[in-house]
């Protein structure tokens, strides 16, 4: 393994680790690797041998291949053009990050009404680009107008649309896929 992937393999570690909700003494344990090491590692400030990853692989019931390529798809980086069509989306739709990450992004032009109340089990926040915005959450009306923000935490209900001709929102969220833990 080249140093780049070692050192980004802390990530994958951490994430892994803390999916299975194993804290670093079990995973040190198991391995038969020090707590004080797991530690560096998942910080990047440690290379792990071939061995020692392979060990704490074992631990996290994987394998070193897909902590290694979960590290590779930390790595990713990706420009999305105003002009790509990334997939079908009804008119005025355009989503700003391709694939499934932890981060979804959306534009929305024109003058769109949602109509329907959305509810997601993560935060997002609404950014109004151009235009103007009309948010109705927890029974209140929020009037947004151009460079307003709203944050939304997960679990709060909402409803949208846009108030005047020529609106651009930019929705960022939090995948739903993603089980989002409180710091």
């Amino acid at each position: 393994m080249d140093d780049k992937e070692s050192l980004r393999v802390g990530a994958a570690v951490k994430r892994r680790r803390r999916a299975l909700q194993l804290t670093l003494a079990v995973v040190a344990q198991r391995s038969g690797l020090s707590v004080p090491f797991l530690s560096q590692v998942e910080n990047e400030r440690a290379r792990p041998s071939d061995r020692s990853l392979q060990l704490v692989a074992e631990a996290l019931e994987t394998t070193a291949t897909e902590l290694l390529a979960a590290a590779e798809a930390a790595r990713t980086i990706d420009v999305v053009r105003s002009d790509e069509e990334l997939w079908e989306m009804p008119p005025g739709l355009r989503p700003l990050v391709r694939g499934r990450h932890q981060l979804q992004a959306l534009e929305c032009t024109g003058e769109q009404d949602a109509g329907r109340e959305f509810l997601h089990r993560n935060d997002e926040l609404l950014y109004v680009a151009d235009g103007s915005a009309e948010v109705e959450a927890e029974g209140r009306a929020h009037r947004l107008g151009r460079g307003d923000t709203l944050y939304l935490s997960g679990g709060v209900r909402h409803r949208w649309r846009a108030t005047s001709p020529g609106t651009r929102l930019l929705f960022v969220s939090v995948a739903d896929h993603i089980e989002a833990a409180e710091a």
